[in-house]
């Protein structure tokens, strides 16, 4: 039994989502354990900070994967699948927020007050990422999930136009604006702090724009 487990771990998830159309159920738990953090991680992101309802959310996306394997296409790529099927969760719920007249209430809801007796740089590090959360909310959805898709996921320009379903030039476009305005928007922060986000970004846009 050992020696099964062991062989799933080296099978790629499109081989593996194969298995699990077969209703193999060694196979949905090795797809489990490689996506569950990931997609709990995505939906905190996109869903306003919100751990309860992102691991609902979580459970929510893996319940459709036991349940409706052959909705999964095995000549696609699993990760911009999965990505897209949970983009499509965040926009339903973006609506139904929207219906329940919640959306700008809870926006910043869950932002963090650290402790000012940190040290200094761990300090400004943890206001930085506070007020980084605030701008990212601030954002249109495409943009926040553009951003989000490629700098929190490390998913590539193609994957994130495959996801979003429009072209390479338009994800481009969208990452430049973000990086541009969150900028902008930030610069009180000190240049260390600032590095932190704004130039790592920079450095990476330029792969994608020259």
């Amino acid at each position: 039994m050992q020696l099964v487990k062991k062989s799933y771990t080296a099978e790629t998830d499109e081989n593996l989502m194969r298995e699990v159309i077969k209703g193999n159920n060694l196979a949905f738990s090795e797809i489990y354990d490689r996506w569950s953090k990931p997609m709990l991680n995505y939906f905190y992101k996109m869903l306003w900070q919100d751990r309860e309802k992102a691991e609902d959310f979580m459970q929510e996306i893996f319940t459709k994967i036991i349940h409706k394997p052959q909705l999964y296409n095995p000549s696609r790529a699993f990760k911009t699948w999965i990505y897209s099927v949970a983009n499509n969760m965040c926009k339903n719920e973006y609506r139904r927020a929207e219906v329940r007249k919640g959306t700008s209430n809870s926006l910043h809801d869950n932002i963090i007050v650290h402790d000012s007796s940190a040290p200094d740089k761990e300090h400004d590090k943890n206001i930085f990422n506070d007020r980084l959360k605030e701008e990212l909310e601030l954002l249109s959805e495409n943009h926040k999930k553009t951003f989000i898709l490629r700098f929190k996921h490390d998913l590539s320009i193609k994957d994130i136009a495959e996801i979003l379903e429009t072209s390479e030039g338009t994800v481009k476009s969208r990452i430049f604006y973000t990086v541009k305005k969150l900028g902008k928007n930030l610069k009180e922060f000190s240049p260390v702090a600032k590095t932190i986000m704004v130039g790592v970004c920079l450095i990476e846009l330029i792969q994608y724009i020259i």
